[in-house]
């Protein structure tokens, strides 16, 4: 979850023609639905502070979360805050998270946030996306990330690949790019369900949406997504009435 802000704006655009267009019924199933599935989805992330779960999304791009996990304990017990972490040596930084890949430019962006975040805050992560997203390496799916829960602060939507996808085949959005899918669940989901309804799309592409190969047969939200809905016409019109495939 880590990359430069495209853009440093507190919100994303108004929202596109499809959202406006959505039923409000179907999305509010839709929600009940993810609610009801993923009641205790939260951060999977290990932290114990603002500032450790911003070094732990940070360095989870392109990784797990898993594997931060294994990472991070060594890693905050060396660098236990801001002050200490910016003045971390490049190389032993570099070996310490090299396992998370992109090592080298993570551990740089890290020092620089570090360094960052003692100059113009005094060591503390503020709560602010505007501060946030000026942070070296801290777009708004990172600063989403630390708001939402590290400071209960509802500014956006998380949008990571996982809620890409999913929203994307629930029909939810029809856009590709981060922040207008944000922009399009922001439009379509009550402010007060953003945090929650990040964790549980998450949740939902992790452990049943997969990339791949998603389970529709034991999907909760199966009656009520377009794309399930779509390859199970698809499947049985290339059967046979013997139940053969073609």
């Amino acid at each position: 979850m880590g990359g430069k802000a495209r853009s440093q704006s507190s919100t994303p655009g108004g929202a596109s023609i499809r959202t406006r267009t959505q039923s409000p019924q179907r999305v509010a199933k839709v929600l009940d639905v993810l609610a009801q599935t993923w009641a205790h989805a939260e951060c999977e992330l290990d932290h114990d502070n603002p500032y450790q779960l911003l070094c732990a999304t940070v360095l989870s791009a392109q990784s797990t979360d898993r594997q931060i996990n294994k990472v991070t304990p060594a890693l905050f017990e060396r660098y236990p805050d801001a002050h200490a972490l910016a003045e971390a040596d490049p190389g032993e930084l570099e070996d310490m998270i090299r396992s998370t890949g992109f090592y080298r430019l993570k551990a740089k962006r890290l020092r620089e946030m570090a360094q960052l975040l003692v100059e113009r805050h005094g060591g503390e992560v503020p709560g602010n996306m505007r501060q946030l997203v000026a942070l070296p390496g801290v777009a708004r799916k990172t600063a989403n990330v630390v708001l939402g829960v590290a400071f209960d602060i509802a500014a956006g939507i998380v949008v990571d690949t996982h809620v890409q996808r999913v929203s994307r085949r629930l029909g939810l959005t029809e856009q590709r790019d981060p922040d207008k899918i944000e922009r399009d669940l922001m439009e379509l989901v009550p402010k007060r369900r953003w945090i929650s309804v990040s964790h549980e799309l998450i949740w939902h592409g992790r452990r049943v949406c997969d990339a791949r190969k998603p389970d529709c047969e034991n999907c909760s939200l199966m009656p009520l997504c377009p794309s399930a809905l779509s390859a199970q016409a698809t499947g049985a019109k290339g059967q046979s009435k013997s139940g053969e495939r073609r």
